[in-house]
């Protein structure tokens, strides 16, 4: 008789929902004085920019059919990737992982010149979805390369919108990731320096690392018009307003997304007593809420609305039913979609959509 040994098979135990603790037990443990409630920021989640490019990939698919490429992701969140590729859409890091002669989309954060040539020579169909204050910030690059200036772009240096801006002149830029960087960066000529940003810092730290090229570099040249995106910047005037008030923020977005996380950082400079990000509702730790009587809430600008109200019935059921509108700024900017898509919507009838904005729409992701 033969006997066969084999060796033992770990099969991964299915996922067990956790047993969150009750509203009665977290009240329990640290009473609240007074009454609970939400401050919810306004504005927050999608900007123009990410409408605009989420629309673009959900019209590809609709009228080219999938599959449809996608150069990185989208825009930077969860739930919306996820909801894309459940349609058909495939995101790659780079354009020789798309077959040839396949439709390929340029995400939200723009891409270098050198990404378009490549997309050429493998012989790609795109559709530029970049984010019409990025191409802004990626032709400011190139005007001031050409004028002789060197460049000093603030910003992190594996951000996507960086990768892409300063690839638009790399001989003459320099990447500035944060102030200690600032004090020690060096130039070939002070008297023809200018900089640009990242559109999704923080204005604080961004000015910080501002004033101090400038106290090293007198005649820095400021840019023509502010590159931090207008929502950007409204998202965290918003969360501002709010964070004095808050036992606890809670921010609504992705890791990767540069604007949410400096929505947490901001919420804690401004007074929060605690501040957390979040993708969904269910990553809410309970614990957070001990003793906690205001709450405040927002999101990036990558973010759809649905996830947002997800975290409002998380609260309700621990008693945070109160929800107030914290309204800082009103948001009307509309964007054209990408002329690629425009062409095709016309010559196909679709009236559907042909802006992108702040358009939020319950249940759709986007």
């Amino acid at each position: 008789m033969t006997t066969s040994t084999s060796t033992p098979v770990s099969l991964p135990l299915p996922a067990v929902p956790r047993q969150r603790k009750s509203r009665a037990e977290i009240e329990a443990a640290a009473p609240v004085n007074g009454e609970k409630r939400v401050l919810l920021a306004a504005p927050r989640g999608y900007c123009a920019g990410v409408d605009r490019a989420v629309i673009a990939v959900e019209k590809a698919l609709e009228h080219y059919g999938a599959p449809v490429y996608v150069r990185k992701q989208i825009v930077h969140n969860k739930h919306v990737v996820s909801t894309l590729e459940e349609r058909g859409a495939i995101f790659v890091d780079e354009t020789d992982e798309v077959p040839e002669g396949e439709l390929l989309i340029f995400s939200a954060h723009g891409v270098s010149p050198a990404v378009v040539q490549s997309a050429e020579d493998r012989g790609l169909r795109t559709i530029d979805a970049t984010c019409p204050l990025v191409t802004k910030v990626h032709r400011e690059a190139v005007r001031f390369a050409k004028n002789d200036n060197e460049i000093l772009l603030i910003g992190h240096e594996d951000h996507e919108e960086v990768e892409g801006t300063y690839g638009e002149a790399p001989e003459s830029t320099t990447i500035v990731n944060n102030p200690a960087e600032a004090r020690t960066v060096q130039v070939k000529n002070p008297d023809k320096l200018i900089w640009l940003s990242q559109t999704t810092l923080s204005v604080d730290e961004t000015m910080e690392i501002v004033n101090i090229l400038r106290e090293r570099f007198p005649n820095l040249q400021d840019p023509p018009s502010d590159d931090i995106c207008y929502a950007t910047s409204n998202r965290q005037a918003a969360i501002k307003k709010i964070a004095p008030q808050a036992d606890l923020v809670i921010v609504v977005g992705s890791a990767n997304s540069s604007n949410s996380v400096r929505l947490v950082e901001v919420a804690l400079e401004y007074g929060a007593k605690a501040a957390y990000r979040v993708d969904y509702a269910h990553q809410v730790d309970e614990n957070w809420l001990a003793g906690v009587g205001t709450v405040g809430l927002t999101s990036g600008a990558s973010v759809p609305e649905i996830l947002v109200q997800d975290v409002t019935r998380l609260l309700a059921d621990y008693g945070y039913g109160d929800v107030s509108e914290v309204v800082t700024a009103e948001e009307d900017i509309l964007f054209s979609l990408p002329k690629e898509i425009r062409a095709t919507l016309k010559e196909r009838g679709d009236e559907s959509r042909s802006l992108g904005g702040r358009n939020v729409r319950p249940g759709t992701g986007n």
